[in-house]
């Protein structure tokens, strides 16, 4: 099979064959699921066969996949957690085990697990595809738990059309609380939802959603992929939370795991039934050294029906809106991208690739927008691999958007290693607006990696530890004043330049000082740093609720003038004054970085018309010096054949012109 994909950058020509067998792969591995007659959603509901189901007539029916056990027993709380002969699965083939029980055998709420044999070896295991997983408060252990109550979960709010620029709330719902300790999906619904939709954030990115042992890996060593974490409450409780969230008019994109396991054994997928293979590679390349996990062999029809159901699942059981896939990075390359530098297309060609991760990453985004097409698909990738944010008839893997993971990196490093006078506004516009042109994005100043243990927030890199005694409002800080001013500029300009959406982790947009820690041996399982101190931003005394308004502000401008449609179109790149202007469409973004040169009569060339203010990071609403009149209208003086606008541009100031009509004879 011989398919026309070509690309439309010259560079990646060499690499045309590499990148038709690929696509080839892909679709014969599609065919050979579906075998022309189906789609992939019809083929991948293993959700609906294993674990456990009530039957027609009322009882109960459990599968589970185990191909290298002897025996299996269900044992829980209705038999007193013994192995009894009527709770034993029997084989039916494929390596697949079935038990039926009456209605009276299981009810909702109930405790169970399995106990699977193996040849040389037994032990305890969660089902694979379990929906429910508790920890006991005091031995720690993990249970399943039937999840079947009487009356499902009822819908309120209709189904989100498709968001075409996300403007992303990235939030974890156990931090999310000032108490210390973790916070529930029910807290989050009543608390930081409603601050959410008043910021004016269309979707919400929850993180740690499936199931994980370690509280401290922020979610992403996944035990259990079919169930919500109990630790912040039960499944109704997150279907409550999206259904609110859809009321408000917000989407909520699941954070999805499929990149690794976690190694545990007794709650995981690790050493299932005595086999270490099962889900995962067989010797070094089914472990991830760095972070001791499991790594899933994407080249297995029961693996790739695991995880493509498991999306499904989370699709139409729960109404995500959006699944962002975590570290696909490690993923895509066998040596998981460390220690590697993408400088050349050809290392993404050299055979160092997972092509069969390659080939299930677009059969899951072929699937996902199967389910559903208002459904985004957002890649987290480091390497930045040509074509993963294509479409699959052109070759690509299929995903809508991919994260600009440069920028951030980019703006912690400008400001750790360059004074303010050396910032280079050529630099930071190339460096935000280097994207490939086929390619959604997604930009952001920070997530959560930018703020963890070890690392600062940009607004605490700035300000540091005069964060603890500059914030008062009653008070003049010339490093708070510092902070203040580039925290606005920077975020602006992130978004400013973004390709097609934005992303704030929470807490970020009122510069929520110190870093994220969790529960740890080393920290003396302390949650002091699992929180958010809403408390800061709500204290008129206290300054980072000026931050927290210029944010509101900055997305109900993006709201109101969507200009992410044009790309930016440099204007100005004033090297000597720190002077960048640049346009999307009919809005003018004008930056001043000089931390102490103001330029009262700036002129450059522009198109002719009359601009209005639109947005100013110096106005007092946002503990600005107000050096700016936001009245004044500005028109374009014609001289010498060209059209030039003439501005006052203060000192470490950024604002926004709106383009609103051309100039008439009388005006000029």
């Amino acid at each position: 099979m011989r398919l026309n994909v070509t690309v439309d950058e010259p560079l990646l020509e060499p690499f045309l064959p590499v990148i038709r067998r690929r696509h080839e792969k892909s679709v014969l591995r599609e065919l050979e699921f579906t075998g022309r007659g189906k789609s992939l959603s019809d083929c991948f509901n293993n959700h609906l066969y294993f674990g456990l189901h009530r039957t027609a007539e009322g009882g109960w029916i459990f599968r589970e996949w185990a191909p290298n056990a002897t025996a299996i027993y269900l044992i829980g709380d209705s038999n007193e957690w013994q192995k009894r002969e009527d709770f034993r699965l029997r084989s039916v083939g494929g390596g697949v085990w079935e038990l039926e029980l009456p209605a009276e055998a299981m009810w909702h709420g109930m405790a169970y697990k399995l106990w699977v044999m193996w040849q040389d070896g037994c032990g305890e295991r969660i089902p694979s595809y379990a929906r429910r997983v508790v920890q006991d408060d005091i031995s720690k252990i993990f249970t399943t738990q039937v999840w079947a109550p009487e009356q499902p979960y009822r819908w309120k709010n209709a189904a989100l059309p498709r968001c075409e620029h996300p403007l992303i709330y990235e939030a974890h719902v156990g931090m999310s609380m000032e108490n210390r300790r973790v916070a529930t999906f029910n807290e989050f619904r009543a608390y930081v939802l409603p601050r959410i939709a008043d910021l004016g954030y269309n979707m919400i990115q929850l993180m740690g959603i499936q199931e994980h042992p370690y509280y401290g890996s922020f979610g992403y060593q996944v035990s259990n992929f079919y169930a919500v974490s109990s630790r912040f409450g039960t499944p109704d409780d997150l279907k409550r939370l999206i259904d609110e969230a859809h009321g408000f008019g917000i989407g909520v994109i699941m954070d999805l795991v499929h990149s690794h396991a976690v190694k545990n054994e007794a709650e995981g997928l690790s050493c299932f039934a005595g086999d270490y293979d099962q889900y995962f590679y067989s010797g070094e390349r089914g472990v991830h050294k760095l972070w001791n996990s499991r790594c899933f062999d994407y080249g297995k029809n029961e693996v790739i029906g695991f995880l493509l159901s498991n999306c499904k699942f989370w699709a139409e059981e729960f109404h995500f809106d959006g699944f962002r896939f975590d570290g696909i990075t490690s993923m895509l390359y066998w040596d998981h991208g460390l220690g590697r530098d993408f400088t050349e297309y050809k290392f993404y060609y050299d055979g160092n690739q997972d092509e069969e991760a390659i080939t299930y990453l677009t059969l899951a985004n072929k699937l996902i927008h199967e389910v559903n097409p208002a459904i985004i698909t957002i890649a987290e990738d480091m390497s930045g691999m040509p074509g993963l944010a294509s479409p699959p008839e052109k070759g690509g893997i299929g995903f809508d958007f991919r994260m600009s993971m440069g920028v951030p990196d980019y703006w912690i490093k400008l400001i750790k290693d360059k004074k303010d006078e050396e910032w280079h506004v050529g630099d930071m516009f190339y460096e935000l607006t280097n994207k490939r042109a086929e390619e959604h994005t997604i930009s952001y100043a920070e997530s959560h990696d930018q703020a963890m243990v070890g690392d600062k927030t940009i607004f605490f890199r700035l300000v540091d530890k005069d964060i603890y005694t500059g914030m008062s409002v009653f008070d003049h800080n010339l490093v708070i004043e510092r902070g203040i001013a580039l925290h606005k500029m920077i975020r602006l300009l992130t978004i400013a330049t973004a390709g097609d959406g934005y992303l704030n982790f929470m807490g970020n947009e009122f510069g929520h000082p110190e870093w994220i820690d969790f529960p740890r041996e080393g920290n003396q399982w302390s949650y002091e740093h699992a929180r958010r101190q809403w408390s800061l931003a709500d204290d008129t005394n206290l300054r980072f609720r000026f931050l927290n308004a210029f944010d509101k502000a900055m997305i109900e401008m993006v709201n109101k003038t969507l200009f992410f449609k044009p790309i930016p179109e440099p204007v100005v790149r004033d090297e000597k004054r720190q002077i960048l202007v640049f346009r999307r469409g009919a809005y003018c973004f004008v930056f001043n970085f000089s931390p102490d040169h103001s330029y009262s009569d700036y002129q450059f060339e522009t198109e002719a018309g009359k601009y209005v203010p639109v947005l100013d990071t110096d106005d007092k609403r946002f503990d600005g010096f107000g050096r700016i009149d936001d009245r004044q209208e500005h028109f374009t003086l014609f001289r010498d054949g060209r059209n030039w606008l003439s501005l006052y541009i203060p000192a470490r100031t950024a604002f926004v012109l709106q383009l609103q009509q051309e100039v008439t004879d009388e005006e000029k």
